[in-house]
C-alpha cells in the first residue's frame, strides 16, 4: 500500500523548489533553477536504491530499477518534466493542505480574497473526503509535473521495498523545458534502452491518451509608420489597427475557450505593440494532420490579403512546427495502451481514453522511436493560481506504475 503521507511530503518537497522554465534562452535547460531541483532528484533516486543514475550536461536524470526476474521482460519507462510552465509564476510555491474536503469553497488567500470554489470548478466535486493540494493563489502548485515525478520515485521506492513483487527492467527519466516545447529535443532514446514508456503527465485520476494536437507557434510582425498624429493624414500607418484587423478575420469560434475534443484552434498568447510595430504570438493546434496544415495557411492568407491591399508587405509571419500527433506511432503498438488500462481496471479506476487537448514530451519521444502514451498524474486547472491534486489520485497513479511494471513481467512468464 503506498503511503499516502510520505508521497505528500516527496511531493510538498518539490514543488517548493522553483523550477520555472524560459521559452525564450535556447540553452539547456533554459533556467539555471532547473538543476536545484535535478540535485535533489539524484540524491533521492540514491537513498531509495535506484541503479544507473546519472545526471548530464543538459539536464537530463535517468536511473534504472533493475529486473527482479530470470525471464525475459521487455525494458519500458516512465518519463516525467522537472519544470513548471512560464505562463504563470511558480515561485515561492506555498502549498496548502485541505483534509477530508466536503465540496465547499477552498480559501485560497483570504486576504487577496482568491477562492477555489466548486461553482466554477465543477470537478473538485468528484474529491469528497479526499485530500486537496492547492496553493495560496498566488502562484502555480506545479503539479504538472512534479506530480508525475513523485508518483514515479514512490513507485519505484514501493517496487524495491516489496521484492515479492515481480518485474522487469524499468528505466526512468526526468527531463527539463517540457512547458516550452523542448522537453524531448535533447533525450537520448538509444542510452534509454526501453522498448517503450510512459509519460506520468496527464490530468485527473482515469486519463490515458495516445492521441495529441499538431503543434506549431506563429509569430506575426506588423510594421507601421510613426508620424504626428496632427500631421497624420496619407502618412501614418498604425500597427496596432492592422493587427486588430488581422485578428478580426480569424474564426471567432476557433479559440480554445469554445472548443473541445478534437477541435482545433488558434490561441493568441502574447500581444506588444506601438504605432511602429505591433508583434502577436500565436500557438496553432489540431488533431487532424490536414486541417493543420490548412490551418497555418489561413493566417498566411490573412497577411498576403492585408498586404496585397496595402501595397507593400507590412505583415511577416513566422511559422514553426513544434511537435505532431503521436497516434501513427502507437496504433502499431496499441498492447501498450491496453495493458494500461487493464492495470486501471484491476486497481478500480475507470479509464478515461481521450485525446490530449496539449502535447506531452511522449509525443516527440514516440516519433524518435520510443512509442510513449500519457498517464494520468492527478492535477487540475494547470498554469494557474487554482491549480490543484488530489493526494489520494497520486497514490492511484503511483500504483498504476507499480501494477504495470508487475503485469508486464506476468504475461511474458
Amino acid at each position: 500500500m503506498i503511503n499516502k503521507k510520505q508521497l505528500i511530503e516527496r511531493f510538498i518537497k518539490y514543488v517548493t523548489i522553483d523550477t520555472e522554465s524560459d521559452p525564450n534562452n535556447p540553452a539547456f535547460p533554459s533556467t539555471e533553477n532547473q538543476w536545484d531541483l535535478a540535485h535533489v532528484l539524484v540524491e533521492d533516486l540514491k537513498v531509495i536504491g535506484m541503479q544507473d543514475i546519472s545526471l548530464d550536461e543538459n539536464c537530463y536524470i535517468m536511473a534504472t530499477l533493475p529486473s527482479n526476474v530470470s525471464h525475459n521482460v521487455p525494458i519500458i519507462g516512465f518519463v516525467s518534466h522537472m519544470d513548471t510552465s512560464p505562463d504563470f509564476t511558480g515561485k515561492n510555491v506555498k502549498p496548502q493542505i485541505t483534509e477530508n474536503y466536503q465540496g465547499n469553497d477552498i480559501i485560497l488567500n483570504k486576504e487577496k480574497n482568491i477562492i477555489l470554489s466548486p461553482d466554477y470548478f465543477e470537478d473538485l466535486l468528484q474529491y469528497k473526503g479526499q485530500t486537496i493540494i492547492t496553493t495560496d493563489g498566488t502562484t502555480l502548485l506545479g503539479a504538472d509535473d512534479k506530480a508525475g515525478i513523485t508518483e514515479i520515485i514512490t513507485a519505484m521506492e514501493y517496487l524495491i521495498q516489496h521484492p515479492e513483487i515481480k518485474h522487469g527492467t524499468v528505466r526512468i527519466c526526468f527531463t527539463p523545458d517540457e512547458e516550452v516545447g523542448k522537453g524531448a529535443h535533447l533525450f537520448d532514446v538509444e542510452k534509454f534502452g526501453a522498448e517503450w514508456a510512459y509519460t506520468m503527465d496527464g490530468s485527473q485520476i482515469g486519463e490515458l491518451e495516445y492521441e495529441n494536437f499538431n503543434a506549431a507557434s506563429a509569430v506575426v510582425t506588423i510594421t507601421g509608420k510613426i508620424v504626428h498624429p496632427g500631421y497624420a493624414i496619407g502618412k501614418m500607418i498604425n500597427s496596432m489597427q492592422i493587427a486588430n484587423e488581422f485578428m478580426s478575420l480569424l474564426p471567432e469560434a476557433e479559440v480554445p475557450e469554445k472548443t473541445t475534443d478534437y477541435q482545433g484552434f488558434f490561441h493568441l498568447h502574447d500581444l506588444n505593440g506601438t504605432v511602429e510595430k505591433t508583434v502577436l504570438e500565436y500557438i496553432i493546434r489540431d488533431h487532424d494532420l490536414e486541417l493543420f496544415a490548412k490551418r497555418k495557411n489561413v493566417l498566411q492568407n490573412i497577411a498576403d490579403k492585408l498586404n496585397k491591399r496595402a501595397g507593400q508587405n507590412l505583415i511577416e509571419i513566422t511559422i514553426k512546427d513544434q511537435y505532431f500527433n503521436m497516434k501513427e506511432k502507437i496504433v502499431p503498438v496499441m498492447h501498450i495502451v491496453d495493458l494500461v488500462e487493464e492495470t486501471m481496471v484491476d486497481l478500480g479506476i475507470t479509464p478515461l481514453i481521450k485525446p490530449i487537448r496539449g502535447g506531452t514530451d511522449g509525443s516527440q519521444l514516440s516519433f524518435k522511436g520510443l512509442p510513449c502514451p500519457n498517464i494520468f498524474a492527478g492535477g487540475h486547472n494547470f498554469h494557474g493560481r487554482f491549480e490543484y491534486v488530489p493526494a489520494e489520485s497520486m497514490v492511484k497513479a503511483a500504483e498504476v506504475i507499480v501494477g504495470i511494471a508487475a503485469k508486464i513481467a506476468q504475461k511474458n512468464s
